[in-house]
């Protein structure tokens, strides 16, 4: 990779693919976690808990939240905002947020959802979203992190 076009990858003012889907996702995601404090758009918002399988709160009467739950939505959807300053780093929240939700998939399907170990809390729909985010985050970094790497390029 010429010197060139590494310092271009790097630029904060690019505005590439990758930068704009890791914006997106950031909005997302900050947007889900302030939903998940709504009632109305929370169901069972008077039992919503700290953490744990004990929160009967359910956004959009389906996916189980928690407080903590919300706050790492939150969290995430700010760290995407902010690395989608660079196409590096928007392209790393992107690969590394897939991967992540990709193990909360599989650790949903392997805890009991009744146990303490489920802190999340996660239910079967949480599950299934899990699998969709990660394969789209990933799916999302790879294509547009390529495509980013390409126009930086020419």
């Amino acid at each position: 990779m010429s010197q060139r076009t590494h310092h271009h990858t790097d630029r904060t003012t690019q505005g590439s693919p990758v930068q704009a889907a890791a914006a997106l996702v950031g909005v997302a995601f900050v947007l889900v976690g302030v939903l998940g404090f709504i009632p109305g758009t929370t169901t069972s918002t008077d039992g919503l808990r700290a953490a744990g399988h004990q929160s009967h709160a359910e956004l959009l009467g389906i996916f189980q939240v928690s407080i903590l739950h919300n706050f790492v939505h939150l969290l995430l959807g700010a760290a995407g905002i902010a690395l989608a300053r660079t196409v590096r780093s928007a392209r790393a929240f992107l690969l590394g947020g897939g991967a992540t939700y990709l193990v909360l998939w599989l650790y949903g399907l392997l805890v009991d959802q009744t146990s303490q170990a489920n802190f999340m809390p996660l239910n079967a729909a949480d599950d299934w979203l899990h699998l969709g985010l990660g394969l789209g985050m990933i799916g999302l970094g790879v294509v547009l992190g390529k495509r980013s790497r390409d126009l930086a390029a020419h």
